[in-house]
């Protein structure tokens, strides 16, 4: 058995959670999954269908790219998992798709707005949008270049990649991330959930107000910190 068994384990199953949510269409995402003790992360083979995946199929990759066991391409987009992985230390998994809404989103390269209390529920901010990369990073190392625009953009707006496990990056789709897989695909529901909700409101409603503070901190705190008491003990 491969000492990376227990990763490429989690990665099936998460990668398997992304049909099922309706958060790829054909082939269009992707999930790692990682092992801080050997640097190393598993992640989904390059357009295979999900249908065809198995544990045994998921690609073992370093942080710098470098496939270190598997028969298969990895996905296309390894190297923004990898730099992600190799500069933000506590992350444990990462989920990247073109999901509707949050996509739309991203490609009218606007921050999703903190509307209602299923948005502040899991986070304080509204969710941020990178800008469209700038042409020399396009045309340079497009997927390594695309993790540094993430990095960018948080360093630059003051955002903590532990507390905002989300992103959308301009004119391209959603990534999150999380402690492990699983809390990143539960975040990438949730991101598109909330996209979702908020373009609704915005054609119910054009002049919507943000939730207020008082809102925001009373449902944040309900579920994050050292006085939630959501759920059971």
């Amino acid at each position: 058995m491969s000492v990376y068994q227990k990763i490429k384990q989690e990665a099936y199953e998460c990668n398997m959670q992304l049909p099922k949510l309706g958060l790829v269409l054909f082939t269009f995402g992707n999930v790692s999954v990682v092992d801080r003790e050997r640097n190393v992360f598993a992640i989904k083979p390059s357009g295979v269908p999900y249908e065809d995946l198995s544990p045994e199929k998921m690609v073992i990759v370093d942080f710098d790219g470098n496939i270190i066991e598997g028969e298969l391409r990895p996905s296309s987009d390894t190297l923004t998992h990898a730099v992600l992985y190799k500069h933000w230390e506590d992350i444990g998994g990462i989920v990247h798709t073109h999901s509707t809404y949050g996509t739309a989103w991203a490609q009218a390269q606007r921050d999703i707005p903190i509307f209602g209390t299923t948005h502040a529920d899991h986070l304080t901010t509204d969710i941020p949008c990178a800008p469209p990369m700038a042409d020399d990073m396009i045309e340079g190392d497009y997927e390594y270049q695309t993790g540094f625009q993430i990095m960018n953009h948080f360093s630059a707006n003051e955002l903590d990649y532990k507390e905002v496990e989300m992103v959308l990056v301009g004119n391209h789709a959603p990534f999150t991330w999380g402690k492990n897989g699983h809390k990143a695909v539960y975040n990438s529901a949730v991101l598109e959930t909330v996209a979702q909700m908020a373009l609704l409101t915005e054609q119910v409603n054009p002049n919507a107000p943000r939730l207020k503070d008082s809102l925001i901190k009373k449902h944040f705190e309900r579920k994050h910190g050292p006085d939630s008491y959501y759920g059971q003990s």
